[in-house]
């Protein structure tokens, strides 16, 4: 006999992240976990994966952390859809993100290429209560199954007999 439990995933997830390379490796760590912990095919994962770490990674490059800790904030969250939006909010720079298209031979620049390629849709928008704040925002489409459960994953248990 085989059971099948439900139990609550978390459909979104933030997080204070230090305004540097160790900040990119910690925030796509806990992605990866969160959206393997809600059933979200691997395909999904890695793109989520790759866009948090472009997204970190400009924020640590071009523009200033966030007062009074001097961190970034990560966030992911899942809609009923299934849409993920991944976002990163920072303390803004002296300019706003655009993609650039860089020589062949250049060492950086094709982030948010990068992220047009896998995102569905991204954007920047100005943070109110926040000077100087920026978020830049990734939306992901949800693969196959994911997100079709209604924020909650199921595990088979098989062999139970009975839970306790």
């Amino acid at each position: 006999m085989a059971w099948v439990v439900a139990h609550e995933v978390p459909t979104s997830s933030t997080m204070a992240v230090p305004h540097g390379p160790a900040g990119v490796g910690l925030a796509r760590r806990r992605l990866r976990d969160d959206l393997r912990s809600s059933g979200a095919p691997e395909s999904v994962v890695d793109d989520a994966a790759l866009i948090l770490s472009e997204l970190l990674s400009n924020s640590c490059r071009h523009a200033r952390p966030l007062p009074p800790d001097d961190c970034v904030r990560a966030d992911w969250r899942r809609a009923a859809s299934g849409d993920l939006t991944i976002s990163v909010t920072d303390g803004g720079g002296p300019t706003r993100p655009l993609p650039a298209t860089p020589s062949v031979t250049a060492h950086g620049g094709r982030g948010l290429s990068i992220i047009t390629s896998l995102a569905r849709d991204w954007g920047v928008r100005e943070e109110d209560g926040c000077e100087g704040g920026v978020t830049v925002w990734a939306v992901v489409a949800p693969g196959d199954g994911f997100g079709s459960s209604g924020g909650f994953g199921l595990i088979d248990l098989e062999g139970i007999d009975e839970l306790t």
